[in-house]
């Protein structure tokens, strides 16, 4: 994979910023050729710095009116497992492992708190791996 340049940089940041850009006005934006553009962003998507196209989505209009960061003490050894079991969960949004004094975090989005409940004390601190949770609340997303 070749080194990213300044001009991947500019597609990939279009892009992200609209999936659904066509080729044509990718190139006209960039101001190259609409051959330069798709043959980038093919190489782009082999080299898999484009994993996927996606929608956006307003959680709340899709009824997932509570948002939080879950945080998760893992038995060693066993995040693997986990992983695959929190990714199978619905209300969650995104899991990551990570450094310091938790061992993973889970985005989550849930219709409302009691829904939020039961998802933190029946679903998530039932699994074996799962040694402790916490829970943060979302007040307000900013997103670019």
């Amino acid at each position: 994979m070749a080194p990213l340049d300044e001009l991947d940089r500019r597609i990939v940041a279009a892009l992200r910023a609209d999936g659904r850009m066509s080729m044509r006005a990718l190139a006209s934006a960039l101001h190259i050729s609409r051959a330069s553009v798709y043959s980038r962003v093919e190489r782009l998507e082999r080299d898999k710095v484009i994993t996927g196209y996606t929608a956006t989505v307003d959680p709340e209009k899709c009824g997932l009116a509570l948002s939080a960061y879950v945080y998760l003490s893992v038995k060693q050894q066993s995040w693997k497992a986990l992983r695959r079991k929190v990714l199978s969960i619905a209300e969650v949004d995104h899991a990551a492992l990570v450094s310091g004094e938790h061992d993973m975090v889970l985005l989550v989005r849930a219709p409302d708190a009691a829904a939020l409940r039961d998802l933190v004390l029946n679903k998530l601190q039932d699994m074996p791996e799962v040694q402790g949770t916490q829970t943060v609340l979302i007040f307000e997303e900013a997103t670019r």
